[in-house]
């Protein structure tokens, strides 16, 4: 439960009557506003490539910081102090021991459970956050491709990479689309969204949302979903995630997916701890695939976290 002193006037803040709409069909909309206009917990994920999690948490401890762990991660955890909260001033963030992570964000490469040796494409990586965390996975070991589309958002992906002590690694600047003819054992897209699961932490969203985005974006992630599939060997998985709430960035791609191709087939998967609420089965009309079930949508108020979309696809 937020706390009511943490959670910002909502004098200055209007929601736009479509999006009241729209949510109040999806949600609980009173619910989903006051955890939306809450105070986000910080969270970080000890970085097992250059620690221990006893020996970076007795640490941390040992200043006065207050850590909880995160059910569904072993490595994460809230942390909070009564004093202060620049956490990014840590001597353990600077030795990349940790990294400031939001607890629904670390889901997704839990999910798709890259191994030491595997073959990995992390489609649109920057800031590098499921990167620094697939390579942990990984033990260094293997291949992993950081790609994104912007030469700008490599700068603090290279940045992230380094100071984690990634060395198994390629960094590689280009549409997602571009990629063709490859054989990954797994791929992670967490896709470029509208980011309706994180007003909490950017208010702007509420001003710039509108139906006109959510169908560009749509258009987008379709494609990107369609070049991760291509470019997975028979056998491969991988994970479609959003920081999205929208249906049709979410299962409506999930479900446009399915459409195209008979080999995908959503794996359900369950995380101890991780509350997940219903998918939305149809909205606006539009009736999506029945093994649409089987994803993970998560609402702010589901675990007190960011709204996170997950979902894991095989390629038969």
């Amino acid at each position: 439960m937020p706390d009511p002193e943490q959670i910002p006037s909502t004098e200055n803040i209007e929601f736009k009557e479509a999006f009241i709409d729209r949510y109040s069909q999806l949600t609980d909309w009173e619910d989903f506003k006051k955890y939306s206009l809450s105070f986000l917990r910080r969270s970080i994920r000890i970085n097992t490539l250059l620690t221990t999690i006893k020996e970076t948490k007795k640490s941390i401890e040992a200043k006065g910081w207050k850590l909880e762990q995160i059910p569904w991660c072993k490595e994460g955890f809230w942390i909070s102090n009564p004093e202060r909260r620049d956490v990014g001033n840590l001597l353990e963030y600077h030795l990349g021991k940790i990294y400031v992570q939001e607890a629904a964000s670390m889901i997704p490469p839990l999910v798709l459970k890259p191994k030491p040796g595997d073959l990995v494409l992390d489609m649109a990586a920057s800031p590098g956050s499921k990167t620094t965390q697939m390579a942990a996975m990984m033990e260094n070991k293997g291949l992993l491709i950081a790609n994104d589309y912007k030469g700008l958002r490599l700068q603090s992906l290279g940045i992230n990479v380094q100071r984690s002590g990634v060395t198994n690694c390629l960094i590689t600047l280009m549409p997602g689309q571009r990629f063709h003819d490859f054989q990954f054992d797994k791929i992670l897209l967490d896709a470029p969204c509208s980011g309706t699961g994180t007003i909490r932490k950017s208010l702007k969203t509420i001003r710039i949302w509108n139906s006109g985005m959510i169908t560009k974006l749509a258009k987008q992630q379709k494609e990107l979903i369609i070049s991760a599939f291509e470019n997975l060997k028979p056998g491969g998985e991988m994970v479609y995630s959003t920081c999205s709430s929208e249906p049709e960035e979410n299962e409506g791609v999930v479900s446009f997916l399915l459409s195209k191709y008979d080999n995908a087939k959503i794996v359900k998967v369950k995380l101890s701890g991780l509350k997940i609420s219903k998918p939305v089965m149809e909205f606006k009309g539009e009736k999506y695939n029945p093994a649409v079930k089987n994803v993970i949508r998560i609402w702010p108020q589901d675990n007190d976290t960011e709204g996170f979309f997950v979902c894991k696809i095989k390629k038969l």
